[in-house]
């Protein structure tokens, strides 16, 4: 059992250090090689220093400067704040010859409560690594790449920033976009859902619950039966629709008629249109509910709508050549299976072809957003990973700036697959 033990721990500690013998790398791929594996342990430390400091969506204070600093200290140009978010930035790098424009996506924000139980620390940094490499050969390829810094993926004030950079026009001159989100198996991007987080509020009138309730407008019963209604709606929406939600505030004693009552809902369900049609239907049990009750009702959305990820397989395939030849393969899986959970890279593509495969940082299988996915996140395998995902990601990047036909056949596959979502 030791000698097993000392094997799979060997095998952790090589997994983002496994190459390709140099005969396979072209010139440019050697390079960027070189420079992940130069540049490897600087990016890591940053990991394991933004994993030991967690911070929530819109106060990722300490992550999104020591991205943006470290960006900058490669040559970067960056702006920060950007997209309306006060930790979002955007560094870029443009050679003088020109060529498409890649956005790599970095993500950094924790979860509330628990930390970086999504392993957004590998995330950002494999991100910015990522850009970092491939800088390295932009100049005689031609073209310009861009970090974006993406605060508060994971929801909450201000949350799903993407959403943001995609409605302020940063993508408006990509032609493609990238990233890789920590797992417990390699997996190819797939379908998931689109998200409305709501603030429900309804507003009634105080009174005295024993003396006088007649006086009073119950702001709670409101809520509940609107709580209620939703229930009763869940059995006419199809399969692919969720909605789930919490009640924050319904009055403070129980003598006296409830003035004001909260909840938090999310709207989930597989494509845009859709998720506007169940918006509407939750929009009217609210309008009803206050109206049976005399009270005054609001629901609006307190952050961006998440919309629904748009996956592009033959781009996936492309990174999945690439992670090959670090002798890692993907989990076989239906892409077009539909996966519950939703993520503001949805938003980006919708606009531009995008992928985000997962990449592995536990031998095991881990829950996500579990104590066992933070202690994953700060891993030596979670730590390797950084080194792989910035070579696949790079070497990707760069198959689409030398191989101008590719790229085009990526962008019309994407742009059919926009247009046909709503069948799968």
């Amino acid at each position: 059992m030791l000698l097993l033990f000392l094997k799979e721990e060997t095998e952790e500690k090589n997994m983002g250090k496994k190459g390709i013998e140099e005969a396979q790398l072209s010139d440019r791929e050697e390079r960027i090689v070189k420079k992940v594996e130069k540049e490897g342990k600087l990016f890591q430390d940053l990991a394991l220093a933004i994993h030991k400091k967690p911070e929530v969506s819109n106060y990722e204070f300490f992550a999104s400067e020591e991205l943006s600093k470290t960006l900058s200290s490669f040559g970067f140009s960056v702006e920060m704040p950007a997209a309306g978010h006060r930790t979002g930035f955007a560094a870029s790098y443009k050679s003088k010859k020109k060529g498409p424009v890649v956005v790599f996506l970095a993500e950094y924000d924790a979860l509330e409560g628990l930390g970086h139980g999504c392993g957004h620390n590998l995330f950002g940094t494999t991100a910015s690594l990522s850009a970092v490499a491939l800088k390295e050969v932009i100049d005689e390829v031609g073209g310009e790449i861009r970090v974006y810094g993406t605060p508060g993926e994971e929801g909450g004030e201000e949350g799903s920033a993407k959403g943001s950079f995609v409605r302020e026009g940063y993508f408006k001159d990509v032609d493609f976009a990238l990233c890789a989100h920590p797992a417990d198996e390699h997996k190819r991007t797939g379908r998931n859902l689109g998200c409305v987080p709501v603030d429900i509020e309804f507003w009634g009138k105080s009174a005295h619950a024993a003396g006088e309730p007649e006086e009073g407008i119950n702001a709670l019963d409101a809520l509940i039966q609107t709580y209620n209604s939703i229930n009763a709606l869940r059995q006419h929406l199809t399969d692919d629709t969720r909605i789930h939600g919490v009640i924050l505030s319904g009055g403070s004693a129980p003598n006296v008629v409830p003035d004001y009552a909260h909840a938090k809902f999310y709207l989930r369900t597989s494509a845009k249109p859709s998720l506007e049609a169940l918006y509407k239907k939750v929009e009217n049990v609210v309008a009803g509910s206050a109206l049976s009750m005399g009270a005054k009702g609001k629901m609006q959305a307190y952050q961006n709508w998440v919309e629904n990820i748009v996956p592009t397989p033959s781009f996936d395939d492309l990174y999945e050549k690439h992670l090959n030849r670090f002798g890692e393969k993907f989990t076989p899986c239906d892409w077009k299976a539909l996966q519950m959970g939703s993520s503001d890279v949805g938003n980006v593509s919708q606009v531009v072809p995008t992928i985000q495969p997962s990449i592995c940082i536990s031998k095991k299988k881990i829950p996500a957003h579990s104590p066992e996915f933070v202690k994953a996140s700060c891993s030596s395998l979670g730590l390797e990973s950084i080194l792989l995902g910035a070579k696949v990601l790079a070497f990707t990047a760069l198959e689409l700036f030398e191989e101008p036909e590719t790229l085009k056949k990526i962008k019309a596959e994407h742009k059919e697959q926009v247009k046909r979502q709503l069948e799968f």
